[in-house]
């Protein structure tokens, strides 16, 4: 009916986010919280449809725990309608295009104004891509998934045989990557790109 109030699930490990999240949508949305995706995913099941989750995209995470990119995929693996807002907070442009690439509808960050998130969410309502523009303040360099994962393998102190084993690939491959790397960053050397990707947020 035309009256009924849309429905919004929240997923994020902090309480006052999820209280923040539900007072400003108060009026608006039926509003629900999910501590994680797998408690989202049995919310749903025992809930039924809603038009939109915000959730929480969180750099790391126990194992135990389905957040950030992860849960962004199972959500829309199991809802392919539905609108995915990632709620961040990092300002770095590959932030939100991770996102995106992950099944989100639209990024917006935690330190942004409410209206921010209120846009975000509308948008991916009607199933329209809304990046934060304070996600691209951040003039910085930009890399691929699998040049940022290799550069965090050589940050964690692996060797090229080691990250190739750990991501599936040839030596060759990962060699491949590596090049990209210091072309995008302008390194030197692979040390000189685990600095700067340090320094830039790039990587942890």
């Amino acid at each position: 009916m035309e009256n009924e109030k849309r429905r919004c699930l929240v997923i994020d490990g902090q309480p006052t986010v999820r209280l923040g999240v539900r007072r400003l949508l108060s009026g608006r949305y039926e509003v629900e919280e999910a501590s994680d995706g797998r408690q989202a995913l049995a919310v749903m099941t025992s809930l039924g449809e809603f038009d939109v989750a915000v959730v929480e995209l969180a750099t790391r995470a126990g194992a135990s725990r389905m957040t950030g990119v992860r849960a962004i995929r199972a959500l829309r693996r199991a809802k392919p309608g539905l609108g995915i807002v990632a709620h961040g907070s990092r300002p770095e442009r590959h932030a939100a295009s991770e996102a995106i690439e992950a099944g989100a509808t639209a990024y917006v960050l935690k330190s942004s104004p409410s209206e921010s998130l209120s846009e975000a969410i509308e948008s991916a309502m009607e199933s329209e891509r809304f990046v934060d523009p304070s996600a691209n303040a951040n003039g910085g360099p930009v890399l691929t998934r699998r040049q940022r994962e290799t550069l965090q393998h050589y940050a964690d102190g692996r060797s090229t045989a080691e990250v190739a084993e750990r991501l599936g690939v040839t030596t060759e491959t990962v060699r491949t990557h590596t090049k990209g790397v210091l072309a995008r960053l302008e390194a030197r050397d692979r040390a000189h790109a685990v600095a700067i990707g340090l320094r830039s947020s790039l990587i942890e």
